[in-house]
């Protein structure tokens, strides 16, 4: 590859010494979704130009440093709204948002409803689940992962 000696192995042209700093981001999102993390400051951890970390956070995971955070974000205001103790606007700023609107909008388009229809409906059903399956199962997907019905 271009740039890279020739023992220097790459992964969709990432380097493995790329991959590692781009897992410790991931891992810092999934840790500190809450704090404020922007794509410079994660860049900077990361020893890399915020384009150069985004381009390959892209190759690596499938998906920008952004979609990652909010995907970890929506998933854990998925939680609290389903707990019933906090407003939707306290969900908001708890996971680290920091727009009512952006949240509510990206919400809604990865759950498929609104924070509020998302916390006033029932959740019962899936009290007796455990928690690592519960994860699984209610993982955001975002609309262009949703798989279509047959024949559209």
């Amino acid at each position: 590859m271009p740039g890279h000696p020739a023992w220097c192995v790459t992964i969709e042209g990432v380097t493995l010494d790329d991959l590692v700093r781009l897992r410790r981001a991931r891992d810092r999102m999934d840790r500190d979704y809450a704090q404020p993390l922007d794509v410079p400051a994660l860049a900077r951890d990361a020893l890399m130009s915020p384009g150069h970390f985004s381009r390959s956070f892209r190759a690596a995971f499938g998906e920008t440093p952004y979609s990652y955070l909010m995907t970890r974000r929506i998933e854990r205001a998925k939680a609290l709204l389903r707990l019933g103790e906090l407003s939707v606007t306290e969900v908001c700023f708890a996971v680290g948002c920091s727009s009512l609107g952006t949240f509510s909008s990206r919400f809604s388009e990865l759950v498929g409803e609104s924070p509020s229809a998302y916390r006033a409906r029932s959740h019962d059903a899936g009290a007796p689940i455990p928690a690592c399956f519960a994860k699984i199962h209610t993982r955001p997907i975002r609309n262009r992962e949703a798989k279509r019905p047959s024949g559209t």
